[in-house]
């Protein structure tokens, strides 16, 4: 049996990196068609906008995460070439320990191959984010279009959107974009009539192959390596630019890699379109293509209030010209210590005092509010809170582990957060609280936990949930 789409969210960093802040700083601007990039804040990878993604198709649904019964993910540029992305994901949303996990990778395609393997299980809820964060050459074509963003569908037995067909294509067109083993950075042979060979002749295959005519399509969300490539396919694909620009993101957010279509399928959901075809592209490797029908989809989005940064930002936050992390010192949290308390980190679990109903976070100690040395029950809070006190550490003043936070975006907030408890009552912890731009954190002002890295020792980044104000 072939699911159904109940919903689909998508997320995009906050910041932003013009077109023309890359060519002052070089002369030149190599991403074709793009206006701007979305770039990571100094504490967001490809794990965290998942997790972002996710959360919005999530909300966007009658699901709690805890339904959920296959876990897909799809990203060619994980935090570690090898380590277990899916499985951290699931901690996030407290995922049952029998849930089905996978990983897609090594191809821009796999986001349109996760969804696509998604569909068949038959089985679900199926939950499929692909998240993705290309990087090139400081003057190369791909680091210059490369951006960053998450999309996540939710796939249920009811969900109302339905596939009407979908095809793969192989071909073989090596060199045309690579990543080599051990590199950062993507790249390619920069043959240009190559390239545009193997994009045209592989999505146009594909396209063919489905039994479905792409010209009575509401938008076509087509993998979009820079801003001009996908147009050059709309006359062998049968379709009008229109048709294409309806399912990008690119020219707003740059290259998403493997989230591509399945950003563009969310903001054509956004538009109103029903009939959306998704074709991912695989540089050398072929395509995947899956033509929907998407009545009643609902969709959520996190896309808005943009921060605007020069090059010379980019390249601090993005961690190109900061010390790194600070060898010895800070408070050293084992990994077995900080896996403990995971649930706290991820998820919020609190304690309630068996004997007089009070809320504890961490859930541990004598209970402050009867003195009980007592267990608690486990309970989650919602993730919403309101700022008691709050502090900015600027330069000099973090510890040692927020050194390389700090170099990368600058003084930070620390808080008192009085986090809201599922059935009235609250419960207060520091935390931070993440700002952007010219905002402030004031006593008072409501606050929202997002997933974040939290600091890096000894290889191993720890995750853990801190504050956003609420929009």
């Amino acid at each position: 049996m072939t699911l159904g789409i109940e919903s689909v969210g998508a997320y995009a960093p906050r910041y932003r990196l013009t077109a023309d802040a890359v060519e002052d700083a070089w002369g030149q601007f190599h991403g074709a068609g793009i206006s701007e990039t979305a770039v990571p804040a100094g504490d967001e990878d490809t794990l965290t906008m998942a997790s972002e993604a996710a959360t919005e198709a999530l909300a966007a649904s009658a699901l709690e995460p805890t339904d959920v019964a296959h876990l897909l993910v799809a990203t060619t540029t994980p935090p570690n070439e090898e380590g277990a992305i899916a499985g951290r994901l699931a901690s996030f949303f407290g995922l049952a320990a029998t849930t089905e996990t996978r990983t897609f990778t090594a191809s821009t395609r796999a986001g349109v191959d996760a969804l696509t393997t998604g569909l068949e299980r038959g089985d679900g809820p199926v939950l499929v984010v692909a998240s993705d964060a290309p990087r090139g050459a400081p003057d190369d074509e791909i680091e210059h279009a490369g951006g960053a963003g998450a999309a996540a569908v939710l796939l249920t037995a009811d969900g109302e959107g339905s596939v009407r067909d979908r095809a793969e294509r192989t071909t073989t067109f090596p060199g045309t974009r690579f990543r080599p083993a051990g590199s950062d950075e993507t790249t390619g042979l920069g043959i240009t009539g190559y390239d545009r060979q193997a994009f045209t002749e592989t999505v146009t295959g594909v396209a063919e192959d489905l039994e479905y005519d792409l010209g009575s399509a509401d938008a076509v969300a087509l993998q979009s390596p820079n801003g001009k490539l996908p147009y050059r396919a709309a006359g062998p694909l049968g379709v009008e630019a229109e048709t294409l620009q309806a399912g990008t993101t690119v020219h707003d957010l740059g290259d998403t890699g493997a989230a591509s279509p399945l950003l563009g399928f969310a903001s054509a959901l956004e538009a109103g379109h029903e009939d959306v075809v998704l074709i991912g592209y695989g540089s050398g490797g072929g395509a995947s293509a899956i033509a929907l029908e998407a009545t009643n989809v609902a969709v959520s989005t996190r896309f808005g209030g943009a921060e605007t940064l020069s090059y010379g930002e980019y390249l601090r936050i993005r961690g190109d010209v900061t010390p790194g992390e600070p060898d010895g010192g800070g408070a050293y949290v084992s990994v077995p210590s900080w896996k403990r308390t995971l649930p706290q980190r991820h998820r919020l679990v609190a304690g309630r005092c068996r004997e007089c109903g009070d809320l504890a976070f961490p859930p541990e100690g004598a209970c402050t509010g009867c003195g009980t040395l007592e267990e608690y029950d486990d309970v989650s809070l919602p993730g919403t809170g309101m700022v008691e006190a709050a502090t900015v550490i600027g330069q000099g003043g973090a510890p040692p582990e927020f050194v390389e936070q700090q170099a990368r975006e600058g003084a930070y907030v620390s808080a008192i957060v009085a986090l809201d408890g599922p059935d009235g009552g609250t419960v207060s912890t520091p935390a931070q609280v993440r700002t952007v731009g010219e905002e402030s954190v004031s006593p008072g002002d409501r606050v929202e936990a997002t997933i974040r890295r939290i600091y890096t020792q000894e290889g191993v980044t720890r995750y853990g949930f801190k504050m956003r104000l609420r929009d």
